[in-house]
């Protein structure tokens, strides 16, 4: 399926960054004939995406922190429907980042130009109607969450299971033979501290990860790091004399007994790398109370939304507190019936996301329908 296209496509955080950058390398492969512009990371730039925008000046999390920089959004924003006027793409391929793509799509529809949306918007979470803005806004949805056609179809939508690219991801990695050396780590049993991928989630996730240390003296805790953060971000762990190793979480996984995980992404790869876990998170009290009176579903873990049941504890808010963190890690690695209800779980959601390979199959969707034309 080989025809000269130009695509633009728009990621906005470091997850959708990774799954845009395997999505661009699968067009890529399937017809090396297209040219790609957008908005996105050092991913996607590595997949041969000419980036306008590096999404790292955009980037922001929670209700009032948009709200807070809510001009810087709308410069980037213009600054995005420009280039893709003069860019003049065949299709537009939106990757997650749905309060900014939304806005996207909507220019890009109103230009007569084709919307692919992979890993739409969780409108399912909260105010449900979103779902028909998507569906005026968008030409072909992609879905990554084995429950979200099913939401769909109540909208008289249809929507493409495409599987989930964690799982292409995982597939890639190879095990780093000699990890602990690497990484000048003792042979303690490891506890993987997961605070997150921005700046904003660390800094409010990562105190009472610490905190724990004291708690389990016969443990190392070791921190997952993103290396374009920084030392900085992680000073409260390295004073505390946690390692932090960069951009090997998987390998971390590979290697731990148990992990605290920001809920995001990173909750449903642990799960994958079948490590026991507990889920936490917390915001600004605003941003807090707004998300409260909006999100209808019953958790935020992406295992627990998928499993459709509590594989994995939750501590969000004021429930992330010390004394939680501890009884729920004790548990863990004490209980062992315990442990092997959660792993049984973890069974359960990936038969839930079955084999697909994400990437490849939205790949191949979004030419056919370009190619159609």
């Amino acid at each position: 399926m080989t025809f000269p296209a130009k695509l633009y496509i728009i990621s906005g955080e470091r997850s959708g960054d990774l799954h845009a950058s395997n999505l661009v390398l699968a067009l890529k492969a399937k017809n090396p004939f297209i040219d790609i512009r957008g908005m996105g990371g050092s991913y996607s730039e590595k997949a041969g995406v000419d980036l306008a925008v590096d999404y790292s000046e955009v980037a922001l999390m929670g209700f009032l922190e948009v709200a807070l920089g809510f001009r810087k959004v709308l410069k980037y924003l213009k600054l995005v429907k420009n280039d893709i006027l003069s860019f003049k793409p065949d299709a537009l391929i939106l990757v997650d980042y749905g309060g900014f793509n939304m806005k996207i799509a909507a220019f890009a529809k109103g230009n007569n130009i084709p919307v692919h949306y992979y890993i739409p918007p969780k409108v399912w979470a909260w105010n449900q109607k979103r779902a028909l803005k998507l569906k005026a806004f968008t030409d072909q949805i992609y879905s990554i969450l084995p429950f979200e056609p099913r939401f769909f179809e109540k909208y008289d939508m249809k929507v493409h299971y495409v599987g989930n690219p964690l799982l292409d991801e995982i597939s890639k990695f190879q095990r780093h033979e000699f990890f602990f050396q690497k990484n000048e780590l003792s042979y303690q049993p490891i506890i993987a501290l997961l605070p997150g991928s921005r700046k904003q989630e660390i800094n409010s996730m990562l105190d009472k990860m610490v905190a724990l240390v004291k708690e389990f003296p016969n443990a190392q805790f070791v921190i997952a790091g993103v290396k374009d953060l920084g030392d900085d971000s992680y000073q409260r762990g390295i004073d505390a004399g946690i390692r932090v190793v960069y951009d090997q979480t998987y390998d971390l996984l590979c290697h731990a007994i148990a992990a605290v995980v920001t809920s995001g992404t990173a909750t449903l790869e642990t799960a994958l790398f079948r490590v026991p876990q507990v889920v936490v998170y917390r915001t600004s009290a605003v941003s807090y109370a707004i998300a409260k009176n909006l999100i209808r579903v019953p958790y935020i873990s992406l295992v627990n939304l998928i499993a459709d049941k509590e594989v994995v504890k939750e501590l969000i808010q004021d429930d992330f507190s010390i004394p939680n963190l501890k009884a729920e890690l004790q548990q863990i690695l004490g209980d062992q019936v315990y442990k092997g209800q959660m792993l049984q779980g973890y069974d359960l959601v990936k038969e839930q996301i079955g084999e697909y390979s994400a990437s490849d199959t939205a790949a191949g969707l979004i030419l056919e329908s370009i190619n159609k034309k």
